[in-house]
């Protein structure tokens, strides 16, 4: 009967195995890519950072001249009586004069102060802090994903041990009925097996729904087609080393993206407090056109009519000082400094909290690894026993309620070892990202 047992635990694997390979596996680098491509929160970061260098090009510097156009046409028809004091009286009707014009203007400011050369170069820091919000985005993407991946695994997981369980329950309902059709047990134990399975089937039922909605959801954050729940994750988990950490830590606030924002802000504070300096300096502008005009007048009764036509070259350069704007400037440069000052405050802020946040993901994340190793020992505790409680099962020895005492142990023990593994990997992903290193090591 034992090698009948597990004959069948090795025919329902096989034809598991068989069931889940033809399902297409979903790694997680493919998962990773995915969401690079098509997440909704990373495409809205990315289209930030193309405004950000749009921002920073030369056309936006204020460096370039503007040139203008302009033109334009009059039309006047008047009636018009001249009454000289010795002469006739001269009647007009219908006088018409028009007028044409049109011009090209050249402007360029050869000296701001240096506000325009700041600004330029506030802009390159501003494009910088947005590709530091994108990398925080997809930071934050990717732990998301991978917790609703880990989920999808440890789900997966799991239904591989109901199925096994129920499997078990199965075997003891047929051996039940053996028993009692031999005169070796009553019905009552028939009934217990029985209704053992209907609860390990509602179990895995469940679980098997939620592993369809938790597929939905990953599905949804990388932009698939919901409906599509046909595939497999990869339930390998692997850890950093502790010396790899370790240096990780050391090194958290040279790559921790927030710091990394603040420093930016600081280098963008500063050019703001120089911009607001340019407006103590003069401003001189240069500026230059081409113009064309063209009047055509009627006759009058002392000149004959005529048609005038010029065009010609102008340019100039002109100085403008605001020696006294009423405090404006004074008042916008105290304000930049105390901006700069909050930026100050708010990094050595920012360097304390997250050196909180990292010993206490660190703290986190070694308690997950110890529950691990316990839970490990725990399920190799549980199979030793309930391999030992199937054997007396079989021998008669110990009843069947105790025999499912064992087997529901064991399935606790597998259950809390897969969700032990996951919550230790997802504790690490946190000190990663704290670290500023979660998109540099494998996941």
């Amino acid at each position: 009967m034992k090698i009948l047992h597990r004959s069948l635990l090795i025919i329902i694997a096989l034809a598991s195995i068989s069931v889940w390979s033809q399902q297409a596996e979903l790694t997680k680098e493919e998962a990773i890519a995915r969401a690079l491509e098509a997440n909704f929160g990373i495409e809205i970061a990315r289209n930030q950072v193309e405004i950000a260098e749009n921002n920073q090009s030369i056309f936006n510097s204020g460096y370039l001249p503007t040139v203008t156009g302009l033109a334009g046409a009059g039309y006047d028809l008047n009636d018009r009586i001249t009454e000289p004091e010795n002469g006739d009286v001269v009647d007009q009707r219908g006088i018409e004069n028009n007028r044409y014009n049109a011009s090209i203007n050249l402007g360029y400011t050869l000296f701001d102060g240096l506000g325009r050369f700041y600004n330029y170069k506030s802009l390159k820091e501003q494009y910088d802090l947005s590709q530091l919000e994108a990398r925080e985005t997809v930071e934050n993407t990717v732990l998301q994903i991978m917790s609703v991946y880990y989920e999808i695994a440890r789900l997966s997981e799991n239904i591989e041990v109901l199925e096994e369980t129920l499997q078990i329950s199965k075997n003891r309902v047929t051996r039940a009925e053996y028993q009692f059709e031999y005169g070796q047990a009553n019905n009552l134990v028939v009934l217990n097996a029985r209704v053992d399975v209907n609860n390990d089937s509602i179990a895995l039922i469940e679980t098997g729904q939620q592993l369809r909605n938790t597929k939905r959801d990953l599905n949804v954050l990388l932009d698939r087609d919901v409906t599509n729940v046909d595939f497999v994750v990869d339930t390998t988990v692997a850890f950093v080393t502790d010396l790899e950490l370790q240096n990780f830590i050391e090194e958290a606030e040279l790559n921790n993206v927030s710091l990394l924002q603040i420093e930016q802000n600081l280098e963008i504070s500063d050019y703001d407090i120089k911009i607001s300096k340019s407006g103590y300096l003069p401003v001189v502008d240069l500026t230059g056109s081409y113009g064309w005009n063209r009047n055509r007048s009627a006759a009058t009764a002392f000149f004959p009519g005529s048609t005038t036509t010029t065009d010609g070259l102008s340019a100039g350069v002109s100085l403008r000082w605001d020696i006294f704007d009423g405090g404006r400037t004074s008042v916008q440069v105290q304000n930049s400094k105390i901006r700069y000052e909050n930026q100050q405050i708010l990094k050595d802020q920012r360097k304390t909290e997250i050196r909180r946040d990292i010993a206490n993901a660190l703290g986190n994340y070694q308690n997950k690894l110890y529950i691990l190793h316990v839970q490990e020992d725990n399920v190799r505790t549980n199979l030793d026993n309930f391999n030992r409680s199937e054997e007396q099962y079989k021998l008669g020895r110990v009843t069947s309620i105790e025999f499912r005492q064992a087997q529901i142990n064991l399935l606790n023990a597998r259950t809390s070892l897969n969700l032990a593994k996951y919550d230790a990997k997802l504790a690490e992903l946190q000190v990663l990202q704290l670290t500023g290193q979660l998109l540099n090591v494998e996941l």
